[in-house]
């Protein structure tokens, strides 16, 4: 494979490094279709780093050996934190923390000639893969979509449902408990809330609430069931983030009726596509702390995928 640096968003207030990996034999004569690949929530580099792990190194490398090129970049969040804090964060939204950037990547795939520019795909992971549906209906006009570990339900509904699966025991059980409460209570009127209030309103660091009302407009779903876009939806069975029997089960319910997707079920993968080692949220720090890396039966997955859809 080859790899080469490139900057997302040049020239903008929010230049972002990232790294385009292509297959070895790849040249103008050739063009080869490639993958975006867009974060989960938080603060990540462009390999998506999470302790020991490294889930988009893993699938950039492993899809170029299936012939098929990647463009991985740095978070604004994780580039840009300082500023970000310094700035007036009350109206921001996941357009300016994600989408964005996702749409000027891809259109750096769009100008290079070694690309197939109508076999492009979003490869979203997590919070990604929530937005990846967004980020196409918004600008990015890709061929299909990859929907790593997402959730079709609104995002401050697994805040607080991953706040109670911590709920741990003794006094950890009631600091928690009492954390979901308050959280919760802050959601209680969200939709009801005007844009100015959401902005006033503060849910937790430098987070207010006009960031949840906004993205919670229209769910994953929602932008699934208003295009004809063909999508793969994959979920490790044993994530404790994201839920198999919950997340991945409302996918299928409520996608029941539209064609072109693709389900993927992995029983032994937890949530960065690598084999778990515990099942408790509260482990995490021990699940993410071994090196391990994404097998070739996910890669090969998204590769036949996109091969599928030419």
């Amino acid at each position: 494979m080859r790899r080469e640096n490139v900057t997302v968003g040049l020239g903008t207030e929010f230049p972002l490094n990232g790294m385009l990996t292509l297959p070895d034999n790849v040249d103008v004569t050739r063009p080869v279709p490639a993958v975006v690949m867009v974060h989960g929530s938080g603060s990540s580099n462009m390999d998506e780093k999470v302790m020991k792990l490294t889930p988009f190194k893993d699938l950039a490398d492993g899809l170029a050996q299936h012939g098929i090129a990647s463009l991985r970049y740095d978070k604004r969040t994780f580039a840009h934190a300082r500023k970000m804090v310094r700035m007036d964060m009350s109206g921001m939204t996941v357009r300016e923390e994600t989408i964005d950037d996702a749409i000027m990547a891809l259109d750096i795939l769009r100008k290079d000639p070694r690309i197939d520019s109508d076999r492009l795909f979003i490869l979203g992971h997590s919070m990604g893969a929530m937005l990846a549906p967004r980020i196409d209906a918004e600008g990015g006009n890709v061929r299909g979509l990859i929907m790593m570990a997402g959730t079709p339900y609104r995002l401050e509904d697994i805040v607080v449902r991953q706040l109670n699966q911590a709920g741990g025991k003794g006094l950890l059980k009631w600091v928690v408990g009492l954390e979901s409460r308050i959280y919760s209570g802050k959601f209680d009127r969200l939709y009801e809330m005007t844009d100015e209030e959401a902005k006033k309103t503060k849910f937790a660091g430098t987070v207010y609430l006009y960031y949840f009302k906004e993205m919670g407009q229209k769910t994953a779903t929602d932008y699934l069931l208003e295009s004809d876009k063909p999508a793969l939806i994959m979920q490790g069975g044993r994530d404790f983030q994201v839920l198999a029997e919950v997340d991945f089960a409302g996918f299928k319910e409520q996608l029941k009726d539209r064609d072109k997707i693709t389900y993927k079920l992995y029983p032994d993968l937890n949530h960065i596509f690598v084999p778990a080692l515990y099942d408790d949220i509260l482990k995490a720090s021990k699940e993410y702390s071994t090196e391990r890396h994404i097998g070739e039966d996910v890669i090969g997955d998204i590769a036949a995928f996109i091969e599928d859809n030419k």
